[in-house]
This record gives structure tokens, sequence and C-alpha cells, in this order.
């Protein structure tokens, strides 16, 4: 086990006398699209699955509901999020946009989209730890640039937890994605989870 998971999960085990008081467990809400979902892959390979035998691994009481949803857009994940938030979770990821860009979505547009969905978990009380994405190379410099900086700069604004690339590791790497090159396979969830793992932690440490 890596030296700042130690001091991590030791951080949670330390929370239920008081942070965490009354509570049986806490509720993670993954809320994306078909890479949160689990696209292509069998029962326990995708990210939710995973990240919840992380959390068993280490034995914290932690449930993740799968909110992930193929083929959803940021307009879609507006439109779903109340709904969702009636789950009342502690936390939410949320890793939405990729779709955007690969319809090539107006930058702008999915902005204020992922802007809206953030404020509204904010309104519900719940953490979050926003998941960024990169435009696809085909969308050309301009487009890139103005889609990439979305995620950090709605970080900086509303003052919330980035990971700055929700495939960071996985992408183009032929090995840990399925033939179509787009969605990780189970050895790439993997990857995913131990990137994300860390910020989710410090997340956690901080409620």
């Amino acid at each position: 086990m890596k030296k700042p998971y130690i001091m991590l999960i030791l951080l949670f085990l330390m929370l239920p006398s008081h942070l965490w008081a009354n509570k049986d467990t806490i509720k993670i809400l993954a809320f994306g699209d078909s890479l949160m979902a689990g696209y292509g892959l069998r029962p326990g390979e995708g990210f939710v699955d995973q990240l919840t035998d992380k959390f068993r691994q280490y034995s914290l009481p932690v449930t993740v509901i799968n909110a992930g949803l193929s083929g959803d857009t940021t307009a879609g994940g507006k439109l779903r999020i109340d709904w969702l938030l009636a789950e009342k979770p502690d936390i939410v990821i949320v890793e939405l946009g990729a779709n955007d860009a690969l319809r090539g979505l107006s930058p702008k547009e999915t902005k204020n989209n992922l802007q809206r969905i953030l404020q509204k978990i904010r309104m519900s009380g719940a953490k979050i730890l926003l998941a960024g994405m990169y435009a696809p190379p085909n969308m050309g410099q301009d487009y890139a640039i103005e889609f990439n900086n979305i995620y950090p700069q709605l970080a900086d604004d509303m003052d919330i937890s980035l990971h700055p690339f929700f495939l960071e590791g996985v992408a183009g790497n032929l090995d840990l994605n399925l033939d179509d090159g787009m969605h990780p396979n189970a050895d790439g969830v993997a990857v995913i989870v131990e990137n994300i793992f860390p910020n989710i932690m410090d997340l956690i440490g901080n409620k």
C-alpha cells in the first residue's frame, strides 16, 4: 500500500467519531456517461464496481451509486441531476463532457451546462469531485483549447476539487481500451480507479 493511502485510510477510519457521526455509510454518486456506466464491460469490471471493491478492500463504509448513462451529454446530465440528488449523496463525482466534444458541441454550452449541474449539487450540500475531459485531436486546436479549459476554469471559479483528466494513463493505450479505442477495458478501469482514488479520499477527509 502506498504511503499516501496509509495516511488517508487512517484519517478516514477516525472520521466516524466526529465528522461522520450518525452515518452508517458514506454515499458517493458516480455521475457521468458510458465511462461511468461500464459500457462494454462485464459485471464487476466497471468503474463503480471496481471503486466499490477498492473501498471494500480497506473495509471502508462507502456505497457507490452508478449514475452513468451511455451517450449522455452535459445537457442530458443537467436534466437528470435533480432526481439523482434525491439519493442524498455525500459526494458526487461529475464525469461529463466527452460526448459533447465527440459531437462538436459548443464548449460555451458545455461549460454552462456543467456549471448549472455543479451549482445544483452544491445547493444539495454534497461535496463535488469534477473529472476533467480532453477534446479529441480531430476537433482542431482552437476547439481543444477552449474545451480543455472548461474543467480547470470551473474548478477555480467554484472552488471545487478537480481530477484533471478522467482517462489519464488510459486514453490512447490500446492495451487498456476496448476495440473501439474509446472505452476502457477492465484493466483500463483499474488504472482510472487507482488514479482517482486519492482525490476521493482527500475529499472525504475534508468533509
